[in-house]
This record gives structure tokens, C-alpha cells and sequence, in this order.
């Protein structure tokens, strides 16, 4: 699944990495976030996890296979 939107980062949870989809939608990144940035426009390719929850509550888990800038 690839989707396409802006890093943020929060300081929650001691600190964590959202993608604000294009449509809205939020997600909590993990795996592999390799040369993330806070404010990159990026497309992310990996999985929606609907079994994690976190201390975040920050949107759906998703487990992150790549990040490409866009």
C-alpha cells in the first residue's frame, strides 16, 4: 500500500513520526523510517497495522517498508 502525504513529528510517546495523508487520514510510522524529516512530502510504502495500539493515538499504525521524497 502506497501513500502519499507529510512527516511530522511529534513529541508524544517520547516522540514519534505521523504521516498526514493527502486524504486526511493520519498515521502512526514505524520500521523502516530511514532519512525521515519533519515537513517531508513523501510517498510511503508498507502496511496498515489495525492490531497495534500506542501511546500516541495519533492515527492507524502503519509499518513502513520505504519512504520516498516526492
Amino acid at each position: 500500500m502506497k501513500i502519499t502525504g507529510v512527516i511530522r513529528r511529534s513529541d508524544l510517546e517520547g516522540g514519534l513520526w505521523i504521516l498526514e495523508a493527502a486524504s486526511g487520514d493520519k498515521y502512526q510510522l514505524s520500521g523502516k523510517l530511514d532519512g525521515v524529516r519533519d515537513g517531508l512530502a513523501a510517498e510511503v510504502d508498507g502496511k496498515v497495522d489495525r492490531n497495534v495500539m500506542g501511546f500516541g493515538m495519533a492515527g492507524a499504525a502503519f509499518d513502513v517498508k520505504s519512504i520516498k521524497a516526492v
